[in-house]
């Protein structure tokens, strides 16, 4: 996918700091970090446990709230929604792939694919199209009714990727999607997350595997709470650095 840089960022990312209280001690999950990345790129995030990569995703997801700093998501500031606006432009906007697959077990592969459209609030014969329609591009058209157990690592994610995918979102945050599965599977993965950002979806994804991350179109390096390096096809991408606390230079 070729991303203009002239287009509005998805994600800005402005002095983000985030500290946690652990009894008597801070600890500095994230040091000011500034990060821009456009709609239509597939962004892979490396680091070191204890690097800050999480702790960005989660933020980057609006499931955690950033201790200073500004981030807009799509061009709103996250900072100004109540919790049920962020709720709401969550599922909207974001579709999240775990590591572990986060399925739940007593139900079919169309169901959990379903559950995001039911937050939504989708009738009931839309869901079903639409989560079909998802299964069905994930490879999985023939699994509609079967039930986590009855499906193998790599087509229970293959349910996950289908169920973040079904609202339409802009951007897919991935945390550590292949962790659980073997080379080959996770080359399926990744293949699938390849294939729907050529189509012009963000992919956003954690990973600490050299190989993984090489699917990536760009690389973003986390060490210590900070962007040690951020390169796009082998060359590094300038860091645009705010002039002020309203705005870039």
């Amino acid at each position: 996918m070729i991303v203009s840089e002239q287009r509005p960022a998805l994600i800005e990312m402005r002095r983000i700091v985030k500290t946690y209280q652990m009894g008597d001690q801070e600890v500095h999950a994230l040091r000011g970090v500034n990060l821009a990345i456009h709609q239509g790129e597939f962004v892979a995030i490396m680091g070191a446990s204890g690097s800050g990569k999480s702790t960005m995703m989660n933020i980057v997801g609006c499931l955690d709230r950033p201790t200073e700093g500004q981030y807009l998501l799509d061009g709103r500031d996250v900072a100004t929604l109540r919790d049920d606006e962020q709720a709401v432009m969550r599922n909207k906007t974001i579709g999240f792939v775990f590591q572990a697959f986060n399925l739940l077990r007593r139900t079919t592969a169309l169901h959990n694919v379903e559950l995001p459209m039911i937050y939504a609030g989708a009738g009931r014969s839309e869901r079903a199209a639409r989560a079909r329609a998802a299964l069905e591009m994930v490879g999985l058209g023939d699994r509609l009714n079967h039930h986590p157990s009855q499906l193998s690592g790599g087509q229970q994610q293959r349910v996950a990727v289908a169920r973040a995918l079904v609202t339409q979102p802009s951007l897919i945050l991935a945390d550590e999607p292949t962790g659980n599965l073997d080379s080959q599977v996770s080359a399926e993965i990744m293949a699938l997350f390849r294939g729907v950002n050529e189509q012009g979806m963000t992919v956003i994804l954690v990973t600490h595997e050299a190989d993984i991350a090489a699917y990536a179109r760009r690389v973003v390096r986390m060490r210590d709470g900070q962007v040690l390096s951020d390169t796009m096809n082998g060359a590094a991408v300038p860091v645009a650095e705010p002039a002020s606390a309203g705005g870039w230079a």
